[in-house]
């Protein structure tokens, strides 16, 4: 009788014992043995067999038997991250029948939990639209997400399929929208369960971002109150995908500061124009003189160019540039409503200077409003992997104005510190970016904490600062100078080889690209120790530490290696994905090529491993290390050897030229003879 076609013999050798011929069912060995990050089935079995595999698992799905139907499941979810199994299911209206599932509403717990599992990991493939899914499955999700009592495993599926649904049909989002909204979300930011509020925010992220511009400002208030109460002040660390919607948030927040950074003003509107007015009338008239306005027309002029403006006669036209356009007026007027007190102190106080010195308050309210556009980023979409946020914008309802408020008080200090007159104006500005950002980088949790930030960091501060991080390059000009540097040089470029090499066979791990982030997936490479072969092998999850090379199962020979690629060079940076064309990802992207026409692509977690990677990668194959931070460590570890060879002859000056050889004497009769 003929063996089955699904049954093949495989030799298997033990250690110690002869090799021996196993027969193994392939069907069930597709089926019980994928799993993981990656799952190799199509090197493992052919495409009739997955086909088999695909017919058998939706049978069983469809059977009676809730034991069996559950188990159908479980596998079913861990097959589902593979493509070409997911591309079999599908094609035999798989997803089809999942939906059908839901929507009967006749599953729970874990069956429903695996259900809503394969289906998300079938959709993110992309080989179905999204448009096809039906208002009755988006209203059973939708369900799931507004129960109080609903099961963890299948909130967070819900929540992750209805952001994917937002993200990919503007049509759902409409739909989406009708069933949830904003404050029931926010009710999830109030559990313990990071995950859970991680999702609620996700989805949060995805309808803001799909609203049109008119709603949009009604979701940002609410959210950050409760993000900043839950979440951020939460007594748990802020996980990695947390802190990336964390960062999503707070750009999509800032950018509905947009539409008036780049609007710009009319001087012929009169609403507009009396704002200005406003301005002039807080600053000099007061609240209790009436007659104040008709006693001053004459002095508009003289009003205006004590407030800072450059165009005294019409103000107006200060405001035409975009950025920041009328949003340097919105803040200059929520100073003198909200701060009044400072406001009419920064005003005062420069006007009774003399003139070269005062502090022009306009012009100094409008370039600064440009400059919190440009540190922050106004109407920039938000980077892929990046988690940049900051805590201290999620503590006040209108903190973008706040921030203005604290910063303008800077700049009045700084330009008294620095004693500065008009023609120092730009070197102002710089100083104040340079303060401002050195302060956001110290992540200050709330508004107060910002301007103790800035308290310790004065103009002389600054200065210290500059001179103790200052490369002195300037000082290192003259031919011996060079020439000794060119001379170090080479020492120090071996240096930095050996530390990248060092480093590749320490190892990293590498997030693999996908759909969604948070249900990421692993692997690791790391070069042998006698840099001859390269491992790597997939993990389940990031590890805490090194990996095994008996853990890497690849490996590929450093002589087989074709050469190095990176971003849009790079095999899967050519695929028409939106994801991997994201700017942050390509930044990141390189590829190792190699015989027979194999690749194995990487895509760093930052820009330190890219650089560490693909210099060490480089540095194997013989050629140049031409990264950023090569050049970096180069001239840093040139700079500090240098400085130590030189620290003899420190105020000494070194001439130009080495001093001539001199005559050789008539005689020798000055030597000694110690014999």
């Amino acid at each position: 009788m003929p063996p089955h076609s699904d049954i093949v013999k495989v030799a298997i050798e033990w250690p110690g014992a002869n090799a021996q011929l196993i027969e193994i069912d392939q069907v069930s060995f597709a089926l019980r043995y994928a799993d993981g990050p990656q799952l190799y089935i199509t090197e493992q079995v052919s495409l009739n067999t997955l086909a088999r595999a695909a017919r058998q698992l939706l049978d069983r799905i469809q059977s009676h038997g809730i034991d069996a139907r559950l188990e159908a499941l479980k596998e079913l979810a861990k097959l589902s991250a593979d493509p070409t199994f997911a591309t079999e299911f599908i094609n035999m209206e798989g997803i089809g029948t999942l939906a059908r599932l839901v929507e009967s509403g006749t599953h729970f717990g874990e069956m429903l939990a695996f259900t809503l599992t394969a289906f998300l990991e079938l959709m993110d493939h992309g080989i179905v639209s999204w448009d096809l899914i039906s208002l009755s499955f988006i209203k059973q999700i939708a369900g799931y997400v507004n129960q109080p009592m609903v099961d963890v495993s299948i909130l967070q599926r819900s929540l992750a399929i209805l952001e994917s649904m937002v993200l990919n049909s503007h049509s759902l989002y409409h739909r989406v929208a009708q069933d949830i909204t904003v404050g029931q979300l926010i009710g999830h930011l109030q559990v313990s369960n990071q995950e859970i509020q991680t999702y609620a925010i996700a989805l949060i992220n995805a309808l803001f971002l799909k609203a049109p511009e008119d709603r949009r400002q009604v979701s940002a208030v609410p959210a950050h109150q409760y993000t900043e109460r839950h979440v951020i002040r939460g007594n748990r660390p802020i996980k990695a995908e947390m802190a990336h919607q964390l960062y999503v948030l707070q750009v999509l927040t800032f950018n509905l500061l947009e539409e008036r950074m780049m609007t710009k003003m009319d001087p012929s509107d009169q609403a507009q124009r009396d704002i200005i007015f406003e301005l002039r009338r807080i600053a000099f008239d007061g609240e209790n003189d009436p007659s104040g306005t008709e006693k001053r027309k004459a002095m508009y002029t003289k009003d205006y160019k004590m407030l800072g403006f450059t165009n005294h006669v019409n103000p107006a036209m200060d405001f035409t540039q975009t950025p920041p356009g009328m949003l340097a007026l919105d803040n200059m007027l929520y100073l003198a409503k909200l701060h009044q007190d400072t406001y009419i102190r920064i005003v005062l106080e420069n006007s009774s200077r003399e003139d070269k010195h005062e502090c022009p308050f306009g012009r100094c309210a409008i370039e600064l409003t440009r400059m919190l556009c440009e540190i922050l980023q106004v109407g920039e979409l938000p980077n892929e992997g990046c988690n940049d946020y900051h805590p201290m914008f999620f503590t006040h309802d209108r903190a973008w104005e706040e921030f203005f408020c604290v910063c303008i008080q800077l700049l009045n200090k700084t330009w008294k510190e620095m004693r500065a007159t008009a023609e120092d104006f730009n070197k102002v500005m710089q100083v104040v970016r340079e303060q401002i950002t050195r302060a956001l980088a110290m992540k200050p949790s709330s508004l107060d904490h910002l301007k103790g930030k800035l308290r310790g960091l004065s103009y002389s501060e600054i200065l210290r600062l500059r001179q103790s991080e200052r490369m002195s390059q300037d000082d290192f000009q003259s031919p011996p100078i060079i020439e000794l540097r060119e001379r170090i040089q080479p020492e120090i470029l071996e240096l930095i080889k050996q530390q990248r090499l060092n480093r590749l066979c320490e190892g990293s791990c590498f997030r693999k690209l996908g759909n969604r982030r948070r249900q990421e997936k692993f692997w690791f490479c790391r070069l042998s120790l006698n840099h001859k072969v390269l491992h790597y092998g997939d993990l389940d999850e990031s590890p805490q530490g090194e990996v095994p090379l008996e853990l890497l199962t690849d490996k590929i020979p450093v002589s087989d290696i074709k050469s190095v690629v990176t971003g849009k060079d790079c095999p899967h940076m050519k695929e028409k994905s939106a994801l991997k064309q994201n700017k942050e990802v390509l930044e990141l992207a390189f590829s190792v090529l190699y015989d027979p026409d194999e690749n194995l692509n990487f895509v760093a977690p930052n820009k330190y491993e890219y650089c560490v990677w693909t210099d060490g990668l480089c540095a194997l194959l013989g050629r140049e290390m031409g990264s950023d931070l090569t050049r970096s460590d180069l001239d840093t570890l040139i700079s500090m050897e240098m400085k130590l060879r030189l620290l003899d002859l420190e105020n000494i000056a070194i001439p130009e030229a080495p001093p001539p050889v001199p005559k050789e004497p008539s005689t020798y009769n000055f030597t000694y003879n110690y014999g």
